[in-house]
């Protein structure tokens, strides 16, 4: 057992912690136990097979394949349009994991999108019936059925009929009138004899009468103005007869089209409309497809008429309009804001915005007196933040304010445009602090973005971290760059929405440069945006992909994998969420400010949405999976605490836990060994020239975000994940069980993925590659590990490479030869003090079988590293000979032979055994060849294998506090909607019944989504279970 006693200590504390909030215990003591499983948390495939039998008669029979998951990526159909351009999307990378070898799968944030696969012999069963399918498509444009001379009134000729109506029965004038007299937006035809002619419910004399009920006719009617009214629905843009009513009693003009639900185009003499459903159907559509409002337009333009014989009359100016004050309106509905006694003029900044029911929000999910919980647990109310900008978000200096201004003022996402733009001029030459690390794009200065032409260069956000959600009053333009005063300015602005929360955790690709000043650049803020910073406890983390790119400090400093409290969050969610809204970039970039905010601010709060709808799954499976990973890593834990001296363990567990609590403390994942060339120091000396040759004007780059440095730096990294999976798949064997087998499959096909759009951008600088590349590394089932990604040093020498990339790979190689080398030290150590505690400790079958499967792993890395030094000594000796370089750098480089070479060094006290010689590897400069380097090597191990059984168990905790917060937050919405709908004072009853019956549809909705995600989750009895791991063994 790993820490008994403390783990009934944290028990007891959460017990009576959650004893003083009775709703938090309700919430956590949920319903019933008894909920059907659920058995789709495993994908099932269908294979259908058609087999005609000996009657002729067609027998179907279906076989279910259970497969694992994939990896996750985003629900779009269009994601295959992006991977065609040359462009290395880096938020394509939220399912590259940040360890392979223990990579958490992705959890799809909606319903999957299903593969539809067409079988052949369906498909050849069809073949032959495409005659029958071709003759019936020309029979319908015929009278079919219905060629009787007379109508079924018996008065007239039959010579009409409906194209949306069930069926293609005929009617005579009079009967079509009278059936289509409520349905204006049907499309009718006439038949002349030998065809039919498309003909309008206006040239009918079918007439729209509004103002009254249906069936009542008007005393006083007012035909549109010319009497010539233009209807925009989904599939049709319609002239319409159209009457207003004008009796003593009548309405405006807009309230009596909005009650029979056409939106006005003007609120004065309107002449255009569209239908509620039109507008609505288009923001859907424009959710899940990104389509603009002018492609919709003139699809139903089309639709009308695809022969430019009748073209409608242009009303694309009116449906942009019409679009966004309908977006606007319901944004209002949504918010609550139809049932505030002030109304529109009384919303409040950030009010619209969908909220994230699982962070923590005082007042809605947090249970009482959480500020004065136990140290423990505080971990479980901390908000998890993260800061991101996006450059594919430009807007081109088109439109203005004036001329374009927006409708939401600070409502949503989007800051308050004229107080954020003030701010920013008034601290126009404060200058940007030069940072001491390195980063994706070349330090500081790849991130300014040539500004000519554009008003934005892109956009900044404040995310959610955990759950991937658009934060309120959290997004703004960047006009120069990922400049601080932007990203600050943004960052205290979402603050203004959770400034009683105490605890934070913030996340960005350069925290560790940009969190030194923080404080010191809030004071030239507004007091309104200060924060309490004394009072809170607040840390600092860089993104886990993004960390490789840092310096060897920054990576074991800020890294969500060796910081308590945080759990397993990898905070790549800004980068996710950018992905999504990435393909409406081009629809944007064209537009005003005000339409361009106000059409991001509608998508932002659909992406929020759409991740409420989805908790239930998206909690479920993370909850399953972590149970899973906890117990294992801490059982991992417990087997290597077994072989450690109990006196050094606890000396290492006293150091770790001070410098948890105080970081200033020296940090105990640092390894005290150093190598004279590191990759991390190449990577930093290589983004340093970078940023330089930007500075005067060199920059060499093909792409805007993969320098040459970085493509080198990369596809070293994919080639050593290869041999990381193969060397994985060998240790798992053939006998694997379903979930071994579905890790392994999901890591393939995010290998795959990573490869193909990496090979997309190397072609850019190497054009060559091209002829060598086979066809079957795509569209194949060769193993991936076999596919060669051809870098630099593997080209044969017809193929020509600029020698800027040989070089940059020569550097990159001879760091990651040292550090291979470094590696595979350590592990020799390990291995060797692994058996001879086995040797002296160890008895009996079980133990010894335990010990020897510890000890294989030690083998399978040694294997994978001994291979990852060759292949680096392989190319450097190929890049030696197209680069001239001497032979100095054998000499300490030399060839590796597994057997003579891979070998410990044998202690006894600190002292050599015997006179057998030392490996070279032990003489390279940074090798730990003494006790103190042993030790000092099983100190960092044990010290990261801490950190990950820690991460998991946090995670566990994390994921059953935000279960609970989500039921909390539910039901305190529920209440708020409770209340909602006699807090207004309104002109009719009819008005206040209708916010009434709104206000009470929205506390329905919530109240069944929380049973729904309350019968998901109580169907795996473990959220209600008692936690059976210690967070502090």
């Amino acid at each position: 057992m790993v820490g008994g006693q403390r783990r009934q200590a944290l028990k007891h504390y959460q017990r009576d912690f959650y004893a003083h909030s009775a709703a938090a215990s309700k919430a956590v003591n949920n319903d019933t136990n008894d909920a059907p499983q659920h058995t789709h948390d495993v994908q099932q495939r269908k294979h259908s097979s058609f087999e005609t039998g000996q009657s002729g008669r067609l027998n179907v029979s279906s076989t279910y394949y259970t497969v694992p998951n994939s990896p996750g990526k985003r629900c779009r159909g269009d994601s295959e349009v992006l991977l065609e351009t040359t462009e290395f999307n880096f938020t394509t990378l939220d399912d590259f994991p940040d360890n392979l070898q223990n990579d958490t799968p992705e959890f799809v944030e909606f319903a999957r999108q299903k593969r539809t696969v067409v079988h052949g012999e369906a498909l050849r069963l069809w073949e032959s019936d495409a005659n029958l399918f071709l003759e019936e498509f020309l029979r319908l444009e015929g009278q079919g059925d219905y060629s009787q001379d007379i109508c079924v009134c018996g008065e007239e000729a039959a010579i009409y009929r409906c194209q949306d109506c069930d069926g293609s029965e005929m009617f005579c004038h009079l009967c079509m009138v009278r059936v289509h007299a409520r349905q204006p937006f049907h499309k009718m035809e006439r038949w002349d004899g030998i065809s039919f002619d498309d003909i309008t419910s206006k040239s009918m004399g079918i007439r729209l009468q509004l103002g009254h009920t249906s069936g009542v006719c008007c005393d006083n009617p007012l035909p549109a103005f010319n009497d010539d009214f233009v209807i925009i629905h989904y599939n049709s843009i319609y002239k319409v007869g159209l009457d207003f009513c004008r009796c003593a009693s009548a309405q405006p003009h807009i309230v009596q089209l909005l009650r029979v639900h056409l939106f006005p185009a003007t609120t004065v003499d309107p002449k255009t409309a569209a239908t509620f459903q039109a507008l609505e159907y288009f923001q859907m559509l424009s959710f899940k497809s990104k389509v603009s409002t002018f492609e919709f337009y003139k699809t139903a333009a089309r639709l009308t008429d695809n022969t430019g014989i009748h073209v409608p009359k242009d009303r694309y100016e009116s449906m942009l309009s019409m679009m966004r004050e309908w977006l606007f309106i319901k944004q209002m509905q949504r918010a609550g804001q139809g049932h505030h006694p002030k109304g529109i003029a009384a919303t409040e900044p950030g009010a619209c915005a969908v909220l994230c029911p699982a962070c923590p929000h005082v007042g809605k999910n947090l249970p009482d007196k959480w500020e004065n919980a136990p140290s423990e647990i505080r971990f479980l109310y901390a908000l998890f933040l993260g800061i991101d900008a996006n450059f594919r978000l430009a807007r081109h200096n088109v439109s203005s304010a004036t001329a374009d201004p927006g409708l939401n003022h600070g409502y949503a996402f989007f800051v308050e445009e004229h107080a954020y733009k003030s701010f920013i001029s008034s601290q126009e030459r404060a200058a940007q602090e030069m940072s001491s690390c390195s980063s994706h794009n070349a330090v500081n200065l790849a991130d300014t973005r040539v500004s000519r032409g554009l008003a934005a260069t892109g956009a900044g956000t404040i995310d959610c971290a955990r759950h991937n959600f658009k934060q309120p009053c959290s997004i703004g333009d960047l006009q120069k760059g990922e400049r601080y005063l932007n990203m600050d300015y943004l960052f205290f602005s979402s603050m203004r929405s959770s400034s009683d929360i105490v605890a934070l955790n913030i996340s960005y690709d350069i925290a560790c440069q940009w969190s030194k000043h923080i404080w010191t650049r809030m004071s030239t803020f507004p007091h309104q945006y200060h924060i309490k910073h004394h009072e809170k406890s607040i840390v600092f983390l860089v993104l886990k992909f993004h960390l490789p790119a840092h310096i060897a400090k920054c990576q074991t400093s800020f890294s969500f994998n060796l910081i308590k409290g945080v759990g397993h969050t990898d905070s790549e969610a800004p980068e996710r969420g950018w992905a999504d809204i990435n393909p409406i970039a081009t629809s944007t970039h064209k537009m005003g400010p005000g339409s361009r905010c106000d059409t991001l601010d509608d998508h932002f709060n659909d992406w929020n949405w759409k991740k409420i709808c989805a908790m239930g799954l998206i909690f479920r499976r993370k909850y399953n999976f972590a149970l899973i990973e906890v117990q294992e890593r801490v059982n991992n834990l417990t087997n290597f605490e077994a072989s450690l001296a109990t006196d050094e363990l606890a000396e290492w567990r006293k150091d770790i836990e001070a410098w948890e609590e105080d970081r200033s403390r020296p940090n105990p994942f640092e390894d005290r060994a150093t190598t004279t060339i590191t990759q991390a120091a190449v990577r930093l000396a290589l983004s340093t020239a970078e940023a330089t040759e930007i500075e005067h004007g060199n920059d060499v780059s093909l792409h805007d975000d993969i320098s040459p440095s970085v493509l080198i730096s990369s596809g070293l990294e994919l080639e050593d994940q290869q041999c990381r999976l193969e060397f994985d798949a060998k240790v798992v064997g053939q006998h694997t069980t379903d979930v071994q087998k579905g890790k392994l499959l999901q890591r393939v096909n995010a290998l795959r993925r990573h490869i193909d759009t990496w090979g997309r951008v190397q072609l850019l600088y190497i054009p060559g590659v091209s002829r060598l590349r086979s066809p079957d590394d795509v569209a194949t089932e060769a193993k991936v590990h076999n596919i060669n990604p051809f870098l630099p040093s593997s080209l044969p020498h017809r193929v020509p490479c600029d020698d800027r990339l040989l070089e940059h790979e020569w550097e990159l190689r001879e760091a990651q030869a040292y550090d291979t080398l470094n590696d595979l030290r350590t592990v020799l150590n390990l291995r060797y003090h692994l058996y001879k505690y086995k040797d002296t400790f160890i008895r009996g079958q079980r133990a010894n079988t335990q010990a020897n499967r510890i000890i294989n792993n030690a083998e399978c890395r040694i294997d994978a590293l001994s291979l990852k030094y060759s292949t680096s000594r392989s190319a450097l000796l190929n890049l030696a000979s197209r680069l001239g370089k001497n032979d100095n750098w054998e000499r300490s480089l030399k060839p590796l032979d597994k057997q003579k070479d891979a070998v410990p060094l044998k202690h006894d006290d600190g002292r050599m055994m015997g006179q057998q010689s030392i490996s070279w590897i032990w003489k390279t400069s940074g090798s730990n060849s003494n006790e103190l380097g042993l030790q000092d090597s099983l100190r960092v191990e044990w010290c990261k294998a801490r950190a990950r059984a820690h991460r998991w168990e946090e995670e566990v905790q994390l994921l059953h506090e935000e279960m609970r917060c989500v039921i909390a937050f539910l039901d305190w919405h529920i209440g708020w909607w409770d209340t909602q709908g006699s807090r207004r004072t309104f002109s009719s009853l009819q008005a206040r019944e209708g916010a009434l019956a709104y206000a009470q549809r929205q506390a329905n909705l919530r109240r069944k989504m929380a049973v729904h995600f309350k019968s998901m989750w109580a169907a795996n009895s473990s959220w209600q279970a008692p936690l059976t791991v210690d967070l502090h063994s």
